[in-house]
Order: structure tokens, then C-alpha cells, then sequence
């Protein structure tokens, strides 16, 4: 499991990004835990947010978790998609959010830092966002018509790259996709954690990419104390 030491900081907050040894039933080992309830997504690649007062009897449709709701663990499952963290100290208010690349360029994250404001009173200028492993834009090839797509939503052209000798085909950085998000909403470039690994080539990582439907998912997850 990996942690962002600048998030694990905060006293009433636990978080992680679970790698491919990393299972559910890990959760009820750990004491400090005990009495937390686990929240999934069925995830379904969209912009859809969840803002979570009372735990749902079942799993929402969406790729979006955001509660002030203590003894909760928000969690998203991926596999080259990119896990976000988000926490608001001062309001205590976090999130968690799968961003592939449909839910990038729907996005899912700008949507979820705006409701933060809106529902919570969060202030970006105050959120602490950490991406966990994702597939890295030195892996991450994409076709022809995604450059087009992203800069009809106004992304910069600037997160793909042609690949040398194979053409129509592209290397996209779905971090910095992300990333971008967060700074045009006030977010603070310190404030944003990167853990720098990419699962199609970190052995400890699943990654759907590289492994096809062998593959399982991996948890990440955020959750408060009180």
C-alpha cells in the first residue's frame, strides 16, 4: 500500500492506494479500522459524483465518492485508470474519484471540486489531492481522433504526443490531464501529490493494458476517523 506522507499528516484521516496484494478483506486487519464501512462505485466510466450523506443500502453507478461522513472509507478500484484522493482538512470533507480517460474529458474531477465548494464550503485554494498509480504517459497509447476529442472540451494539445514511426497513434499523460483540472479550479500546485508509478510497467501494479482480462483491480481508498 502506498501513502502521501504530506495527506497521512492529517490526524483524522487514513487513505492509501492498495497495489495488486492489496484486498479487501485487508481492511479488517488493521485495529484502528475497526467499525469503518467500505462504500464501492459500480463504475461506469462518466462524470457521475456521488455526494454521500447517508450510506446507501447498495453500491451507486458512477465514478465519484464525496462525504463529510465519518468512519467511512470511499473506494475506487482501477487498473491503469487513475486513482484521486481528495481531502478538505478544514471542513473535513474527502473524495474519491476514478478518472479514466472518458471520465477526463467529462471532467469528473473539476465536477467534484465543485461540488466540494458548493455543498461543503471547501475552498480549492485549501484542497490536498493525491493520484495514486495509473498508467504513465510513456505507456498510455492512444488512437487518432482523442487529440481532437480533448481539445473540443478545451485541453491543452500539450498531453499527447506522436509516437515516432506508428502513425495516427498517440502517447497520452492522464495525469497532467488531470492536473490541469485542478489548477484552472485554484488548486495549489503544492497541494497536489503525485506517488510517480505506472502500473503497465511497476510489476506490483495490475494494469489492464498490459495483463488484458487477466487482471483484477486495485483499491484505493480515503476515509475519516470523526
Amino acid at each position: 500500500m502506498i501513502t502521501i506522507p504530506q495527506v497521512e499528516r492529517i490526524p483524522f484521516l487514513y487513505h492509501g492506494f492498495g497495489k495488486a496484494s492489496w484486498k479487501e478483506e485487508d481492511f479488517a486487519r488493521r485495529k484502528e479500522w475497526k467499525g469503518f464501512e467500505l462504500l464501492f462505485l459500480d463504475q461506469i466510466h462518466s462524470d457521475v459524483v456521488h455526494f454521500i450523506r447517508k450510506v446507501p443500502a447498495k453500491n451507486p453507478r458512477g465514478d465519484a465518492l464525496v462525504t463529510d461522513l465519518p468512519r467511512l472509507f470511499l473506494v475506487i478500484k482501477t487498473a491503469d485508470c487513475l486513482p484521486i484522493l481528495l481531502v478538505d482538512e478544514a471542513n473535513r470533507v474527502i473524495a474519491a474519484v476514478h478518472c479514466g480517460w472518458k471520465g477526463t474529458l467529462q471532467r469528473v474531477l473539476e465536477k467534484v471540486v465543485l461540488g466540494m465548494k458548493d455543498r461543503y464550503g471547501s475552498d480549492p485554494r485549501a484542497l490536498r489531492a493525491g493520484f495514486g498509480p495509473c498508467i504513465g504517459g510513456d505507456c498510455y497509447e492512444v488512437g487518432k481522433d482523442m487529440p481532437a476529442r480533448f481539445a473540443a472540451e478545451g485541453f491543452p494539445g500539450s498531453f499527447f504526443r506522436p509516437i515516432p514511426g506508428c502513425r495516427g497513434k498517440y502517447l497520452f499523460d492522464l495525469g497532467e490531464a488531470n492536473r490541469f483540472q485542478l489548477r484552472r479550479l485554484g488548486v495549489q500546485e503544492k497541494n497536489i501529490f503525485l506517488v510517480g508509478v505506472c502500473t503497465h510497467c511497476d510489476s506490483r501494479c495490475l494494469s489492464y493494458r498490459r495483463d488484458k482480462n487477466k487482471t483484477g483491480r486495485m483499491l484505493s481508498f480515503i476515509g475519516m476517523s470523526s
